[in-house]
């Protein structure tokens, strides 16, 4: 297995990246989460799972080994393939996910998009003790969320300022799309919202 692909960064958006290797352009499909975590500088490292296929070889790309761990345990879930695993981990943040399945949340599990209620129950089925155990070993919990939250926070603003929009005016517009939609707010949603508020 390849366990990671260190390199030049050579393309990226909030679904994927290639990174340059040794003359080869590796492309993996990433999350939000992977996305904001990037820093734009040339030289990355993300950590990878290969999954493979009759008819395709895919290379996901994890900026946080609590992610690659937590993408693992969701696609061993019956019904939970690769790309929903990854819906899910860029509509939530790690530790939103296990406290979902830990609190048998099938509501906000169901939110992710390609998951329905018996999906829902057979991950909280699976995976509940599976998570209580590594969110105590990863240390997962709040300080990830607030750093999640702080990272989008901040792209946004860089993208309004750049679009023309006053920073305190941007600052206050993004503050009213989080309070009003939650933390679970894609970067992309949150920039599109608050262009919306005049």
């Amino acid at each position: 297995m390849i366990a990671y692909i260190k390199g030049k960064l050579d393309y990226k958006d909030p679904a994927q990246v290639v990174i340059e290797a040794a003359g080869v352009g590796y492309r993996l499909l990433i999350s939000l989460q992977t996305y904001e975590a990037i820093p734009d500088k040339e030289d990355i490292k993300l950590l990878t799972y290969l999954h493979i296929k009759e008819d395709s070889h895919t290379l996901f790309g994890f900026a946080q080994e609590s992610e690659r761990v937590l993408f693992l345990h969701l696609i061993s879930v019956s019904g939970v393939g690769p790309s929903t695993a990854l819906m899910m981990l860029s509509g939530m943040n790690a530790s939103e996910i296990i406290d979902a399945v830990v609190s048998e949340d099938v509501k906000t599990i169901q939110r992710v998009k390609g998951i329905g209620a018996k999906t829902a129950q057979r991950l909280i089925l699976e995976l509940k003790d599976k998570l209580k155990k590594e969110a105590a070993e990863l240390n997962l919990g709040a300080n990830e969320e607030k750093s999640s939250v702080s990272n989008i926070r901040n792209e946004a603003l860089s993208a309004l300022t750049t679009l023309g929009i006053a920073k305190p005016a941007a600052e206050k517009n993004i503050d009213l799309v989080l309070k009003k939609v939650g933390n679970t707010v894609g970067l992309e949603e949150l920039i599109r919202q608050a262009l919306k508020i005049s």
